[in-house]
């Protein structure tokens, strides 16, 4: 018979997507089962080392942000971004990047000025995964279900059936659920059920990856410890992260385009050149962790109430860190507008918004990623032949080859654009008044509160972030508090939508929010604006609720 469960919300996948998504819908009040074939407390691949801004905002309203900062790397370690010829080597650049300990107070740096309270996070997912996994095991409404696989599922106009087992006892898992979404990596099942293919290139660059342990490698640098050390040399070009700051790293090996197999290339050899070291260095390999860089993305999101997220929905070479966080993002988008639709406020159109919104975004993100990409791999077969020698020819070359690399990545590691200058432009929930929002760039970006862009951040006068004080649902900014707001508030109650009504002065806002009025939504992107309230308050409110179907183009007040 097995065991049948029923929920809200199946999630397939505890992943950091699966499991912030899983958060957010719970502290929604929505009932949610979390499937995972991993142990409870397996740790995860040494994937991803980098959490950006905009997901660090994300898991501060979760109240999991500070959690995650006392996480990682030590407290006093330099999270720079350096150049040598080798590990070991001479440095050719440096990005600064503060340590965790200085990550709220520093100042000066490329890296210090995000218009955010939640700055980004160097931390790779064998930490932060564990502080999101107890964080969510610990959230009312929240269950996880660990070793348990789901294969396959069918879905009527009421729900979705899902059926699979229990790897350790075989037991059989029968659940029932309202929606299912898939977050469940790069080899989604979730994706092929639903008849999604992913398309784009297929293979950008392949990487040799090494996890190890070597002790004694700190001490060999004759320059201070970075977050990560790119190696620049005429042999062998790589990456070399540190994950706890004392002996334990991971390489990439950047494989050359006539390499197509991982082991094309002696291991040992590269990691040697890769770090500087002669053959006495001892090193210890904890696990191969190659990878192939993509682009792709997949044609559709979602098949009536089964949706994916993160990989399951798109794959590509994780430059500026936007592989996991774009999930995060993807997640975000998806989980307010469903926590309505099951809570009955929202009409069954604003379900079609997260295909709307978030299939556009990762096309330009994953354009963005390659394009870096492909200008690093330039670079690196464009090493100069003199960039090792000694006198004033390599010092030469080395100056040149160090300010180019600092001006190429010094966008994708200070990446403001990424992480708040995408917009949603085709979206059905969204009140659009004709002006364009602003184009962005991997590094820069100009806060709008054009329908579609991100809620501009600031400071109030109490000294609170703006975002923490945002309700959890609709917030209507009112920049001049002698407006009557009485329309929209009864407007709202009357289709049962949450808004509440957050006074902000003017001079907190001054230079960033043109507008008397402008309507913020769940996930912080700008809903509407104007400078009185719309004639019929009662069709604005249908328009972010998803009454209506297709994009809007309506003059503000």
């Amino acid at each position: 018979m097995g065991q049948t469960l029923q929920a809200q919300v199946l999630i397939v996948g505890a992943g950091p997507v699966g499991l912030t998504l899983a958060m957010d819908l719970a502290q929604r009040g929505i009932e949610v089962l979390v499937a995972e074939t991993r142990h409870r407390g397996e740790p995860p691949n040494v994937k991803c080392n980098h959490v950006s801004a905009r997901s660090m905002e994300i898991f501060r309203r979760l109240g999991v942000a500070a959690k995650l900062r006392d996480a990682g790397l030590p407290p006093d370690y330099p999270n720079d971004v350096a150049y040598r010829t080798s590990f070991t080597g001479e440095e050719l650049s440096r990005i600064p990047i503060p340590a965790r300990q200085d990550r709220y107070t520093a100042t000066g740096g490329p890296d210090t000025h995000w218009p955010t309270a939640e700055p980004p996070h160097r931390i790779n997912q064998i930490y932060l995964e564990p502080v999101l996994f107890a964080h969510a095991e610990a959230t009312p409404g929240l269950r996880i279900l660990n070793r348990s696989r789901i294969d396959d599922f069918s879905q009527d106009e009421h729900g979705v059936s899902a059926s699979g087992v229990h790897l350790d006892t075989g037991e059989a898992i029968h659940i029932r659920c309202d929606y299912l979404i898939g977050c469940d990596g790069g080899r989604s099942n979730v994706r092929k059920k639903i008849g999604a293919s992913l398309s784009g290139t297929d293979v950008v660059g392949r990487v040799q990856s090494t996890y190890f342990r070597a002790p004694s490698l700190r001490g060999l640098q004759k320059h201070p410890p970075a977050w990560a050390t790119f190696s620049l040399n005429p042999r062998r070009c790589g990456n070399v992260y540190a994950i706890d700051g004392r002996e334990t790293w991971l390489l990439h090996n950047y494989l050359k385009a006539d390499e197509t197999d991982f082991e094309s290339v002696d291991r040992d050899w590269a990691i040697r050149e890769i770090l500087g070291v002669g053959p006495g260095f001892q090193y210890e390999i904890i696990s191969k962790e190659d990878w192939i860089g993509r682009r792709l993305v997949a044609d559709r999101f979602r098949d009536r109430r089964v949706f994916i997220c993160g990989d399951a929905s798109h794959l590509w070479i994780p430059m500026a860190g936007y592989g996991m966080n774009a999930g995060i993002a993807d997640a975000m988008n998806l989980s307010w507008t469903l926590a309505a639709r099951i809570k009955g406020w929202a009409a069954e159109g604003i379900l079609t918004a997260y295909e709307a919104e978030r299939q556009p975004i990762t096309e330009q993100v994953s354009k963005f990623a390659m394009n870096h990409a492909l200008a690093l791999q330039k670079q690196r077969e464009g090493v100069p032949p003199g960039i090792e020698a000694p006198g004033e020819a390599g010092a030469a070359a080395r100056a040149a080859a160090g300010q180019a690399l600092y001006e190429l990545n010094v966008r994708q590691y200070c990446c403001g654009g990424l992480n708040f200058g995408y917009f949603y432009d085709q979206s059905p929930l969204i009140a659009y008044d004709g002006e364009a929002a602003p184009a962005y760039t991997m590094d820069g970006f100009t806060p709008s509160t054009v329908p579609g862009c991100r809620t501009p951040h600031v400071w109030l006068d109490d000294g609170r972030s703006l975002y923490d004080a945002l309700g959890p649902d609709y917030t209507l900014l009112r920049f001049d508090p002698s407006l009557d707001t009485a329309p929209l508030q009864d407007a709202a109650r009357l289709r049962g939508v949450p808004l509440a009504v957050l006074d902000v002065s003017a001079e907190a806002a001054r230079g960033l929010y043109g507008h008397a009025l402008v309507l913020s939504r769940p996930d912080q992107h700008v809903a509407w604006r104007g400078n009185a309230l719309p004639g019929d308050p009662l069709a604005l409110i249908d328009r972010v609720r998803g009454a209506h179907s297709t994009p809007s183009q309506e003059t503000s007040a």
